[in-house]
């Protein structure tokens, strides 16, 4: 006989998890169906995000960025572990193996906290991968491997996630030629690092691997590099990068790959066309993810996907079947955890009759690079293809007191107002800790403010915070300390 519940939760990532709490919360009988695996076989709740994606990425980023400051940055602060000859940090090495230990325990802890979370707020849990049987009257009948368990309920949330996407040219074989999975639990620092994607994923692990010692080299087919980030915020991350020795080639198009017991051979074409060929001790493909629609048994219910193979949803997670939701990165808009979340929350408040809502235009955007990027709203190209009239303003962290402390000043924040009710459309930022400071212009635009409220907010002195102050400001060119 098969279980019966208000909501099943089809996956139990940021989008999933959040959604089964909430529904929970809200006084709905749920369960929540998941079949993810950890590396040792067991059931893990979390899904990509804090199994192989969001959390391990940044322990390490954060771990090798410590390692970083050790051999490069302390000495400037008079902090120095000399060597007999007098060297600062010269004998510095990193343990791998215990940094990739770190990661892994920060990992399981999550998990963890998952399956306490669902006990605390008294939601199911189930593994195996769900499949939508059809519906009998109002009740939607779900499948649990393979058929082997059923259950029953009024209201389905999917929230199946995504998957890397696969490039033919460069067949993965989870040692030398491997995906983020497999580059966030390297046992040593390769020589040479390939990484096919110059986007957020590889970024961000060139810059770990980077940091370590390794030579990276991020070949990208895009002729533009960043192109959903601003223009003049693109740039200085180039040129940042490119200072700090990642070597990116843009407009590279993959012809194959050649493995060998000794490197990685990748063959390549530059953006004239030229034949290119780059050796390598691993390769990371990070060249996008799909969604993950696979098993769900779409065709047979009639679930309607788009041609990205995205579930087809309205503005509020709607799907084309009766009381089916879907949410997360299996559904339209950014590929991001915390757009997940606050989607899985609107529908479960939507299902009690509450007004829920996710506003896509206030999501914002962040690398966790060194600097940090962020960014939300509009871009100014975006604007100007619109034909919006607009003014900006920026200013930079070479001129903020807070960010000459911290001996991190590279970059600037910039915002976008509307030309004539100065409106704020968008904020960008490039600098030491843009994933903190861009909550304040989310909240500012959540708020519909102009440019003049942030201008006339006061803010700390002196702290980073001011240089989104003076940036205000600078739309209505009054800057203070430039």
């Amino acid at each position: 006989m098969s279980k019966s519940f208000d909501v099943v939760v089809i996956g139990a990532g940021p989008g999933g998890y959040v959604a089964a709490i909430r529904c929970a919360q809200l006084g709905l009988n749920t369960v929540c169906i998941d079949d993810w695996k950890s590396a040792q076989g067991k059931p893990s709740l979390g899904g990509t995000c804090l199994n192989v994606g969001c959390i391990p990425s940044k322990a390490l980023l954060e771990s090798s960025e410590k390692f970083e400051h050790l051999t490069h940055d302390f000495a400037a602060h008079g902090i120095c572990a000399e060597n007999a000859h007098g060297i600062c940090a010269e004998n510095a090495r990193v343990d791998v193996p215990k940094m990739i230990a770190r990661k892994n325990k920060i990992v399981s802890d999550f998990t963890l906290g998952i399956s306490q979370l669902f006990k605390k707020n008294k939601v199911s849990s189930l593994h195996g991968r769900a499949q939508l049987l059809g519906r009998d009257g109002d009740v939607w009948r779900v499948g649990i491997t393979d058929g082997e368990e059923e259950v029953t309920a009024k209201h389905i949330i999917i929230a199946t996630g995504s998957t890397s996407r696969i490039l033919q040219q460069a067949p993965l074989d989870g040692v030398q030629v491997v995906d983020n999975v497999g580059a966030l639990s390297f046992s040593e620092t390769p020589k040479r690092l390939a990484i096919i994607g110059a986007g957020v994923i590889g970024l961000e692990l060139g810059s770990v691997w980077r940091r370590l010692g390794a030579e990276v080299t991020l070949l990208e087919a895009s002729s533009v590099f960043l192109p959903a980030a601003d223009e003049q915020v693109a740039k200085e991350a180039l040129r940042t990068f490119t200072k700090q020795k990642l070597t990116i080639h843009l407009g590279a198009q993959i012809d194959g790959v050649i493995q060998s017991a000794e490197a990685v051979n990748i063959n390549w074409r530059d953006i004239q066309g030229a034949v290119q060929e780059l050796v390598a001790d691993k390769l990371i493909v990070a060249v996008g993810r799909v969604p993950n629609t696979q098993g769900l048994s779409a065709e047979a219910v009639e679930l309607k996907l788009g041609p990205a193979g995205r579930i087809e949803v309205d503005e509020h997670c709607r799907t084309s079947l009766p009381n089916v939701y879907a949410v997360g990165d299996v559904v339209r808009g950014p590929m991001l955890a915390h757009k997940a979340s606050e989607e899985g929350v609107m529908v479960a408040e939507l299902i009690v009759g509450q007004m829920g809502c996710c506003d896509l235009n206030l999501v914002p955007n962040v690398m966790y690079t060194a600097p940090e990027i962020a960014w939300v709203g509009k871009t100014e190209q975006q604007l100007k293809a619109a034909g919006v009239a607009y003014k900006a303003g920026q200013f930079p962290f070479l001129a903020n007191g807070r960010a000459r402390a911290l001996g991190d000043t590279t970059g600037f924040i910039k915002i976008i107002a509307d030309a004539n009710t100065d409106r704020i459309l968008g904020v960008h930022i490039i600098g030491p800790m843009a994933s903190e400071l861009i909550q304040q212009a989310v909240l500012a635009m959540a708020f519909s403010a102009s440019s003049e409220d942030l201008a006339r907010t006061i803010h700390a002195h002196p702290s980073l915070s001011e240089v989104m102050h003076e940036a205000a400001l600078a739309v209505a060119k009054r800057t203070i300390h430039i």
